[in-house]
């Protein structure tokens, strides 16, 4: 998402009723301020579209436009949208006229001036997540003094971002689970979870290249969608992120081992 300095979030926590009066467009003074200097947290949905809109395979979509980062508290890796080597830092895909790829552009541009937070709560049977809502004031943004009016919910849907939402749900979920293992992350293992999330062509090739379905045993049906559909790839990614994260067993094995005893522990 783009990271905002403290300082421009209000210190008020909204919901999808919640009034909100915005309008960016290309007649207010300062139409594309917010598309500099920025950190633009990409999600995997994100990748898929901005990479197809591209006609770029996810590798060179990656390699060109994105850094790894790593979540302090999780040690996950994440994608960052790389900004232009200029004075100014611009977002890539932006130029005077608009964003080049407005159609497909990342979640977190869509909720802007919105920002969203996801917490996860206990209850009597098992946490669940919960989502939250802010506004975002940044100084340089005139669009606050227009006068279309809104709640974050029907903003959300005339940006188009409830679809996002619905595809990265199980991404989020992953963010917000910390491993089993007590420490960081090894490399290796943050290398794998940047190609089933990022990466998808990467991890097709992996899925149909390797040992992958003589390990795991994945329906026909399954299996013939994943060939054709990236979305489906993408899910297939998440559910290996969680099974190797040891967070749910969401993948079965073909051949589990048996845990046989021992003449010693034979009654």
């Amino acid at each position: 998402m783009p990271l905002p300095s403290m300082k421009n979030i209000e210190p008020a926590q909204l919901n999808l009723k919640s009034p909100l009066k915005f309008k960016c467009h290309k007649g207010v003074k300062c139409f594309t301020k917010c598309c500099r200097n920025i950190n633009i947290f990409l999600t995997p949905y994100d990748i898929v579209r901005m990479k197809k809109r591209l006609n770029m395979t996810s590798s060179e979509f990656l390699d060109k436009y994105t850094a790894m980062d790593l979540d302090p508290k999780t040690s996950h890796p994440f994608a960052i949208l790389k900004m232009l080597n200029d004075e100014e830092k611009c977002c890539p895909f932006v130029t005077p006229e608009g964003c080049t790829i407005y159609t497909d552009r990342p979640a977190n541009c869509r909720y802007y001036p919105v920002g969203q937070g996801t917490v996860r709560k206990g209850t009597e049977n098992e946490p669940v997540n919960e989502d939250f809502y802010f506004l975002i004031r940044e100084t340089h943004c005139l669009g606050f003094h227009e006068d279309a009016e809104w709640t974050i919910e029907s903003w959300k849907v005339d940006q188009g971002v409830d679809v996002y939402d619905e595809m990265n749900k199980e991404w989020k979920e992953v963010q917000l689970r910390k491993p089993h293992f007590g420490k960081p992350l090894e490399p290796a293992k943050q290398s794998q979870i940047f190609m089933a999330a990022y990466d998808l062509d990467s991890f097709k090739k992996y899925v149909f290249g390797s040992k992958f379905l003589e390990i795991f045993d994945i329906p026909a049906e399954e299996i013939e969608k994943v060939k054709n559909d990236e979305v489906s790839l993408m899910k297939l990614g998440f559910k290996y992120i969680k099974f190797i994260l040891m967070l749910e067993e969401t993948l079965k094995l073909k051949n589990k081992p048996e845990i046989r005893k021992t003449k010693s522990e034979t009654p």
